[in-house]
């Protein structure tokens, strides 16, 4: 019987500021935000939100906080014992629609400057890893994770395509760092505010937690 109780789960999450042609990055608020939020609307049992961290939009030169964050959000959960898991937002400003990314792509090429000016182009994000073909999975099931979140209600999509810019670099270092480290990660791409407003973007983000916490 279920005599261990609930699992213990902590959700990390990032967003990311402002970038060329998106003036307002919706993910930036909805992270800034979320603490308040789940505060006031509570998580399930067992489930911890951690660290909310927004990242410059920037590939190699925002590198190092997301690395120093994970690893001190790392070794804060170590002592729980709990799964930890990484989830990632980021905005699709031509989407109307929420879109969960199954993979990455070990493959830099930015179609546009990042904050820092860095323009990669065809070059490995990981060159250890091999050539610019070899791909990255997410471990968490994101079949469910679709399921639970369209019985919420949510207009919700998969994909295999995280872009050609910031999103993807992140989301695979990130996805290598997870399986370093045996915690797991998602990357999920969220509409602009003009598209879908913010209040049930904030909506989706705390059903997607509890997505997450009771799937993975």
């Amino acid at each position: 019987m279920g005599s261990e109780g609930p699992k213990s789960v902590t959700i990390h999450v990032t967003g990311f500021k402002k970038f060329h042609g998106v003036a307002q990055n919706p993910t930036e608020t909805v992270v800034s935000n979320l603490k308040y939020y789940v505060e006031k609307k509570g998580l399930p049992a067992g489930v911890t939100l951690g660290s909310c961290t927004v990242l410059e939009t920037a590939g190699e030169g925002g590198l190092p906080t997301l690395l120093k964050v994970i690893e001190e959000s790392s070794a804060g959960n170590s002592s729980n014992n709990g799964q930890a898991i990484w989830l990632h937002l980021g905005v699709n400003s031509g989407a109307t629609k929420f879109a969960i990314e199954r993979l990455a792509v070990n493959e830099a090429t930015f179609r546009c400057a990042d904050e820092l000016g860095w323009q990669p182009q065809r070059v490995p994000i990981v060159p250890e890893d091999g050539g610019i073909n070899q791909i990255r999975k997410t471990s968490c099931p994101t079949e469910s994770i679709l399921e639970f979140l369209k019985k919420k209600g949510f207009d919700v999509t998969m994909s295999d395509d995280a872009g050609c810019f910031v999103c993807n670099y992140v989301y695979y270092h990130s996805l290598r760092i997870a399986e370093e480290k045996g915690h797991k990660c998602l990357f999920v791409h969220v509409p602009t505010f003009n598209r879908v407003h913010q209040e049930k973007q904030m909506e989706f983000v705390a059903a997607l937690l509890e997505a997450i916490a009771s799937t993975c």
